[in-house]
């Protein structure tokens, strides 16, 4: 069973979709005891920083969750519930992330392109071997809708890259821990790709 982390975030049904799509076995989970039964966790984010941190401690997620994501059981960050992943962010001044990776959430610099980035890019896939890339292209078009991304302190965890303006990790990986800015979930056959990857990778435990 793979448990949608449901904390009041927009696109929790697109998400929903998708993996039944893939054929997982999904349940929204909004209280701690649905992680009891779980064998894997997906983390959406849609909104600023702090009220995402805001929503999950309000359902007493936030050190549930932090257990998961050291037990070694999968887990993936979509968008926000990616930027999460770190220490903080410059949307939410004085908010901690989970501190899972070391860095800071940054806000798009660029200028004479319009932010947030809204559509599709491609990927430079910095470990083209990576379970959730199995079977994609070498630079596999998906979608983003964001105005701020992570800026990992440790760029070994980076497991792809995108440019818009600045180059920036699109997403980043370590141990059991996976999460990626932009959204599988809008981005058609590539990310229901991505997607059904990570169900495998959970079914093979």
């Amino acid at each position: 069973m793979l448990a949608l982390i449901d904390y009041g975030s927009g696109n929790i049904r697109s998400v929903h979709n998708a993996l039944k799509h893939v054929g997982a076995d999904v349940r929204l989970v909004s209280s701690p005891d649905g992680l009891a039964d779980a064998d894997a966790v997906v983390l959406p984010g849609v909104g600023a920083f702090g009220d995402c941190v805001q929503g999950i401690q309000q359902r007493n997620l936030w050190e549930p969750m932090q257990d998961w994501m050291a037990s070694g059981k999968p887990f993936l960050g979509i968008c926000v519930g990616y930027q999460l992943l770190f220490e903080e962010s410059e949307e939410s001044p004085g908010v901690r992330g989970f501190g899972v990776f070391q860095g800071k959430v940054k806000k798009f610099s660029t200028k004479g392109l319009k932010v947030p980035q809204i559509g599709w890019n491609n990927l430079d896939l910095a470990q083209p071997s990576h379970a959730l890339w199995q079977g994609l292209p070498r630079n596999p078009h998906v979608y983003f809708v964001h105005s701020y991304f992570p800026e990992p302190a440790d760029p070994s965890i980076v497991t792809s890259r995108s440019t818009y303006g600045e180059t920036f990790a699109a997403s980043a990986a370590r141990d059991n821990v996976a999460a990626v800015q932009f959204h599988p979930e809008k981005s058609q056959d590539i990310g229901l790709g991505i997607l059904r990857n990570f169900v495998g990778t959970t079914a093979k435990r």
